[in-house]
């Protein structure tokens, strides 16, 4: 059972782990260049005072909404300027030049994840997959522990009550 759980161990769970960080790595790679594809992004002007208060909490810090203005690109436009509300970061103030994303129907949305995100996406899936993998092996083994003492301890039990009151016999 030991070499059992230390194949498991060291051979299974890594490989589960790898795996699973293949599948994603190839997941998360095509859902980012998906969004790099809708996505676009504009260079703007922030042109009023960010809110008070944080609106999200992300990997980047605290993001504030505050209104931007930017002039659309390409001769179909008309070099037409456009304003919106956007989340920018903290520190911005009125004037500083920030980029904004855009989806397909012009909504603002948060910058398709880069190499870095994707990369770390993959390495968290794979360890949790290992650790899980390794997690269940080490559980399994512990009930099949508990188990086979309960079974030992019950075989004791009998052969104690077979062998017990020859023992315990008061002569006298």
């Amino acid at each position: 059972m030991v070499a059992l759980v230390a194949v498991l161990l060291c051979v299974v769970a890594p490989l589960a782990g790898t795996a699973a960080g293949f599948y994603t790595y190839d997941r998360a790679r095509a859902h980012a260049e998906e969004q790099r594809a809708e996505r676009h992004a504009v260079r703007a002007v922030v042109l009023g005072r960010p809110a008070a208060r944080p609106t999200v909490h992300g990997d980047r810090g605290h993001a504030y909404r505050a209104e931007v203005r930017w002039t659309e690109p390409g001769p179909g436009s008309g070099q037409r300027k456009r304003t919106a509300v956007a989340h920018v970061a903290a520190g911005t103030r009125a004037g500083d030049t920030v980029t904004v994303w855009f989806d397909g129907r012009g909504r603002t949305v948060a910058p398709p994840p880069n190499d870095v995100a994707v990369w770390q996406h993959t390495v968290v899936v794979g360890l949790g997959v290992a650790g899980g993998t390794a997690a269940i092996v080490l559980l399994a083994r512990a009930v099949e522990r508990r188990v086979a003492l309960r079974h030992r301890l019950d075989e004791w039990e009998r052969a104690w009550a077979r062998t017990g009151p020859r023992w315990t016999r008061r002569s006298a």
